[in-house]
């Protein structure tokens, strides 16, 4: 059975740093990307797919899109991982501050000595790239803690056993940190 990728792969005029799509969000921090109308969006289909996908050990990527679909299922098991090294029983404020500062605290972008998917990722082409990628990252890793709070936590101020136990898993054996 192979892997889910993105449904945004066929989305006509995605902006593309380096081989990363910089697709639409809905959100309320401020970044680059382009506001969306749709219910729907890439941090949405993260969240959907992560459960799924991090069992595979491949990953075919056939798009700018899955590379971002990879880079937040990676981010995501970060999240996780910061969740339940604390205590499994981090409420909901303190797990919000946690993720908070995981998602602003310094990251590596493609092209950087640090980054640890140089391989499947091109590094922006000049400077102007490589600051509007980071300051999308930035925005969906923000964007991604918050939503995940609400999924991990939808049943009250415990988080979702059926979430933290996914922090043993890696997909494609990779981690961002």
């Amino acid at each position: 059975m192979p892997a889910y990728h993105s449904t945004f792969l066929s989305e006509p005029d995605t902006r593309v740093v380096g081989n990363f799509a910089v697709l639409p969000l809905r959100t309320k921090f401020r970044g680059p990307a382009y506001p969306t109308s749709e219910d729907y969006d890439i941090i949405d289909e993260v969240i959907d797919l992560f459960r799924a996908n991090s069992f595979f050990r491949n990953f075919e990527i056939k798009g700018p899109a899955d590379r971002a679909l990879i880079y937040g299922i990676l981010f995501i098991s970060d999240c996780l991982s910061a969740l339940s090294a604390r205590n499994a029983n981090v409420d909901r404020n303190e797990a919000g501050r946690i993720l908070n500062t995981l998602s602003l605290e310094h990251f590596s972008i493609p092209g950087d000595p640090g980054f640890p998917l140089n391989s499947l990722y091109a590094a922006p082409r000049d400077r102007a790239e490589a600051e509007l990628l980071r300051g999308y990252l930035s925005q969906f890793r923000q964007e991604l803690a918050v939503r995940l709070i609400l999924r991990v936590y939808a049943e009250g101020d415990k988080p979702s056993k059926y979430w933290l136990a996914f922090t043993r898993r890696r997909f494609m054996n990779k981690s961002l940190s």
